[in-house]
């Protein structure tokens, strides 16, 4: 699990982020709400949750009824003209608004666009024109050597985020994004799906058994995410360091650890193979290759992409390159990653 924010990182984020007014796009989204939890103790001004979704805003009212600096607003970031009436006063904003899944995005590509490229486009716009002087923007390892319409519309997103910290020089506005792998137990993935298969008693479900991914788990991502943007000076993309696993390993645990739990004995519950989905590949990565040699560890859970614009600062530092960006690499064994699992709670 992650460790403990160094100090001056937590004094840092503090700076950035208490009596000010932040607003979390996608706000009541999986990680949109991690932030949200996350950035409550370093007590911001008004804490505003933008996210289109009136049933997920009423289950976060209902956790946070008794914060009064908490505002919760309809709307939609394909929507420019909302997006600049939710930013006035705004002074950081952690942009997670995204159509993410893989499959459905490759099916309908228009909307994927208009969502993770328009809407990150209008979030910029807005931040420009507005006093916004911070945009930490979630990204994803499908923006990686893309193979998807998700992957390229996030590859996008990045590509105008990065761009938009060099578009002014006066006020200078720090634009950031966080690129990470698949996040365990988030909505739309693959361990609510298969937890309702067996709670049904209904056969797990793999599209492919050599198939390996980079996963975190939420609060884990967001804590990363948090750090980013205490470090952020702009243009960087941030790699989070993570382990990957094989899907099947995932599964069996899931299987094992759950079935007894739901009434179920895991002996019942077999695995189905269903064939790679439209988009998906067998292995993630990390990093581009153009992005290699530009990429540096700053810890040992996190890596900063350099912008080609600052990459001369860079120059002279001692800094160790990034490793471990492929999922060939740093795969956790079956028995580490039941451990994994029940150490975040998900087992």
């Amino acid at each position: 699990m992650f460790k403990e924010m160094r100090p001056e990182l937590r004094d840092r984020l503090r700076e950035i982020i208490q009596d000010r007014v932040v607003l979390v796009t996608g706000g009541s989204g999986s990680i949109g709400s991690e932030i949200v939890r996350q950035l409550v103790p370093y007590r911001p001004r008004f804490l505003r949750i933008y996210s289109r979704d009136e049933y997920k805003q009423s289950l976060l009212r209902m956790e946070f009824r008794d914060s009064p600096f908490m505002r919760y607003l309809l709307g939609d970031v394909r929507d420019l003209d909302r997006l600049h009436r939710a930013m006035e006063d705004v002074n950081v904003i952690f942009h997670a608004a995204a159509l993410k899944r893989v499959e459905a995005t490759e099916y309908d590509p228009f909307e994927a666009v208009q969502t993770n490229v328009v809407g990150t486009q209008n979030v910029i716009v807005a931040a420009l024109e507005s006093d916004v002087d911070r945009v930490v923007s979630i990204s994803t390892d499908k923006a990686v050597n893309v193979t998807s319409t998700m992957g390229a519309t996030k590859l996008l997103a990045e590509r105008l985020i990065t761009w938009a910290s060099f578009y002014r020089r006066k006020p200078h506005k720090v634009f950031c994004s966080v690129r990470f792998g698949n996040v365990l137990d988030s909505r739309g993935s693959v361990i609510p799906l298969w937890r309702d298969q067996i709670r049904r008693g209904e056969p797990v479900t793999l599209t492919h058994p050599k198939m390996r991914r980079f996963f975190m788990s939420i609060p884990e991502a967001v804590h990363l995410v948090l750090q980013a943007a205490a470090r952020a000076e702009g243009g960087e993309v941030f790699v989070l360091r993570m382990k990957s696993v094989f899907i099947r390993d995932l599964a069996e645990v899931i299987i094992e650890e759950l079935a007894p739990k739901l009434g179920r004995d895991p002996k019942d519950i077999p695995i189905k193979l269903i064939g790679v989905t439209p988009g998906e590949k067998l292995e993630e990565d990390l990093l581009a290759p153009g992005e290699i040699d530009r990429t540096f560890c700053i810890d040992e859970e996190m890596g900063v992409i350099v912008p080609p614009h600052r990459f001369h600062e860079f120059s002279g530092r001692s800094l160790q390159n990034f490793d471990g960006y492929t999922t060939t690499t740093n795969t956790l064994t079956k028995e580490d990653l039941r451990v994994y699992l029940k150490e975040a709670g998900i087992v």
